[in-house]
Order: structure tokens, then sequence, then C-alpha cells
């Protein structure tokens, strides 16, 4: 696999992969994504991103409907909402747990599991492991095991 990733000539946005379907706009200010929002919701996801670093570098992607977290290619994304984060991680397993509001399956390795946060307290051990499994999946590990 290589290690260099295709750069978007129109947006300046990496990709694991070449040519990569995506939808060129600017980012926006990461502020803007919790105006309005009660204070837990941002300190919910400042929790998040200080757990995902302790993994390793990750790209924040303030996009224009959701706050994508990258490494090789997205294994996160959070929505503020009012009075909670609604967030996912791409897993390359399903997984079955009680805090999971959704789960869709792309394919046997790539599986979508929604939950929802109201305040940083909520980063517990099960977000914990979901967050460090899935950035492992934004490295592409996935691909390079059977």
């Amino acid at each position: 696999m290589p290690e260099t990733l295709w750069v978007c000539p129109r947006c300046t946005r990496a990709f694991a992969n070449r040519n990569q379907t995506h939808t060129c706009r600017p980012l926006l200010d990461l502020d803007e994504h919790f105006r309005g929002t009660e204070p837990a919701v941002r300190q919910a996801f400042d929790a998040v991103l200080a757990e995902v670093r302790r993994h390793g570098p990750v790209t924040v992607l303030p996009q224009s409907t959701r706050i994508a977290l990258q490494v090789r290619m997205s294994f996160a994304a959070f929505v503020a909402r009012r009075l909670r984060l609604d967030g996912h991680v791409v897993l390359a397993r399903r997984l079955n747990h009680p805090r999971f509001v959704r789960v869709e399956e792309y394919s046997p390795r790539n599986v979508l599991h929604a939950f929802r946060l109201l305040g940083p307290q909520d980063v517990d051990a099960d977000v914990r492991s979901w967050l460090a499994e899935a950035y492992r999946v934004g490295c592409q590990e996935h691909l390079t095991t059977d």
C-alpha cells in the first residue's frame, strides 16, 4: 500500500485513493460547527479529539455538514447538535453494542457504527475502544492483515 496520499488539485484535500470521488468544497472554521450548541457538546468533541490524538496524528476536516477525522482515510465523523454530538466510527467489522443507534454495513470491512454523546463524560472506555479501532481503520491497517 503506497504511503503517499493523492491530493485533489482543485480543493487540495488528501485521499488514500487517486481520483477519489468527493465534493470539492472549502473547509469551514471548526468553531462554526459549535455555534448555538451547549458547551458540553464542544467538550465532548474535544475529548474525542484528545483521545484520537493519543493514537497518532489526525487531520480534522470541518466540512459543511460534518467534522470528519482522517488519517489515510476518514474513520470517524461528528455532527454538533444543540444538546448532543452525533458521531460515527468506521470499523472493519460489525460490532453490536446497545449505545449504537445505527449500524450500516457497506462491505464486510467497512461498517459504520453511529452513536450519540451528551458530554465529555460519555467518552468512556467503550467509546475510547471504538476510536482506537477506527483509527487503525483510518490508517488502513485492516487492509494489510487477514
